[in-house]
């Protein structure tokens, strides 16, 4: 199970290191040179920022909107500003700000929409159907930015070259950094999180397909944001569970999406040379409690998705791609092997079984944060550490929502999904979902157990 893990792990560092210097390279120069060519003859594309605003602070919300309108005046061509609003104060904030920036003469042009504040998704439905009604043309592009993310300047001219040059391309996401609110362990392991990120993503760009399109910032081929199935896909995304029922998507806005695109056939690429800022406030003061709860929506919206885009098969999506995807089933097991093995020896066949876990965990993890000088210039002493605890305690809370997908919570916005089918229902479930997760750790537990020769082979007798 070791050999898997760091032999996987191993050929997405080979992977990522090929896209960023030989495959992108050529990807960017295609995509300047689609851009320089679209500006000499003026037939540049327009593009569309749209920006959901709900229940983020008004500092965050002025440096997010000042960001997107000096983005639009950077533009090549003609740009719509779409802000997606609940509340009036808001409203004023952005008029402020678009009168300040773009001012009367100027090639940008702002949509306001007010809805309602019934969540993220219907928030992108209502942006994405005014888009739709100013009916863009077929090489125009969508940028989706949240309300807490703060995008460069020449956020349109550097990626909208990627879709002129291949229609195939139905989407791009980019790096990420974070400016987080929070103790100083919060400001590590988010900067260790988008250091991982930024490898696993250029390995399964290298694909052309890559596993999520961040809804902090991902850009979209305006027909794709346009189409009626794509928006009811975002609108009212749900999977039926064999043993839950119905489940109704609360969060996991950006899986739908990538989704739809992923079963349509539609290239997503990643652009590792724009960087995108985000703004991070952690659901508790405490680490272990805020962990949790990002952890569970994280690898929520990851799980939720992950059987029917394995169902779309290798040969449709791309046999890494699928391997991908098929690798977050199994790696929440795998993960937690070494320390189930290492407990196990340790109490029936030797105590120094516990020493030389400590010295390979901290030698490998010391080793894997050495690694991540290929996506960061600066590392962290604390990074081994982390490392650990995110595969380990990731594993964990993995598990959990395995057998609990219907466990949905925003963290910032408070909103949580309503029950259905009563309270027999809901206890049905609990106790199901309890006992397949514990009959799977104990079934797992036995296999490692196996495996070490701590149990007998069984004996089959014809």
């Amino acid at each position: 199970m070791a050999t898997w893990r760091y032999s996987w792990g191993i050929l997405h560092f080979v992977r990522a290191l090929i896209y960023r210097k030989i495959s992108f390279p050529r990807l960017r120069k295609a995509s300047d040179a689609a851009v320089d060519r679209g500006i000499s003859t003026g037939q540049v594309p327009h593009a569309y920022l749209l920006v959901t605003s709900f229940r983020v602070d008004a500092d965050t919300s002025a440096s997010v909107y000042r960001a997107t309108f000096e983005a639009a005046m950077a533009a090549p061509g003609k740009t719509t500003v779409v802000a997606s609003l609940v509340d009036v104060s808001d409203q004023r904030l952005v008029t402020a700000a678009y009168q300040r920036i773009c001012g009367a003469a100027t090639n940008v042009r702002m949509v306001i929409v007010r809805i309602k504040g019934t969540g993220k998704r219907d928030a992108l439905a209502n942006g994405f159907r005014a888009i739709a009604n100013a009916q863009p043309g077929p090489d125009d592009i969508v940028a989706v930015i949240d309300g807490d993310s703060v995008v460069p300047r020449d956020l349109v001219a550097k990626c909208l070259g990627f879709f002129l040059d291949n229609p195939k391309v139905g989407a791009l996401t980019t790096d990420e950094i974070s400016e987080v609110r929070g103790r100083a362990i919060f400001h590590i392991w988010y900067s260790l999180r988008f250091a991982q990120r930024n490898i696993l993503m250029a390995s399964n760009g290298l694909a052309r397909r890559v596993l999520t399109l961040t809804g902090r910032m991902s850009m979209f081929r305006a027909d794709v944001i346009c189409n009626p199935s794509f928006i009811n896909q975002v609108e009212q995304d749900f999977i039926d569970h064999w043993r839950i029922g119905r489940i109704k998507f609360l969060t996991g806005d950006d899986k739908s999406s990538w989704f739809w695109l992923l079963k349509n056939g539609y290239q997503m690429l990643y652009v590792p040379d724009l960087l995108v800022s985000t703004v991070e406030d952690p659901p508790s003061d405490k680490f272990l409690v805020a962990a949790a709860q990002l952890m569970t929506r994280w690898f929520g919206n990851m799980l939720r998705t992950n059987g029917r885009a394995l169902m779309l098969g290798p040969s449709r999506i791309g046999y890494f791609t699928w391997w991908a995807i098929f690798d977050q089933r199994i790696s929440m097991w795998t993960s937690l092997a070494g320390l189930v093995m290492v407990i196990l020896i340790g109490i029936f066949v030797t105590p120094l079984a516990f020493l030389g876990y400590v010295v390979w965990v901290l030698v490998t993890r010391y080793v894997l944060t050495l690694l991540l000088f290929q996506s960061r210039s600066r590392v962290s002493a604390l990074y081994p550490f982390l490392i650990y605890f995110n595969q380990i305690f990731g594993s964990m809370v993995k598990t959990y929502i395995f057998f609990r997908p219907n466990k949905q919570r925003w963290t910032r916005q408070k909103t949580t999904l309503a029950k259905s089918g009563g309270w027999l229902r809901g206890a049905f479930v609990t106790a199901t979902s309890t006992y397949m997760h514990g009959l799977a750790i104990a079934v797992f537990v036995t296999t490692v157990a196996w495996l070490i020769g701590l149990l007998p082979s069984p004996q089959l007798t014809f």
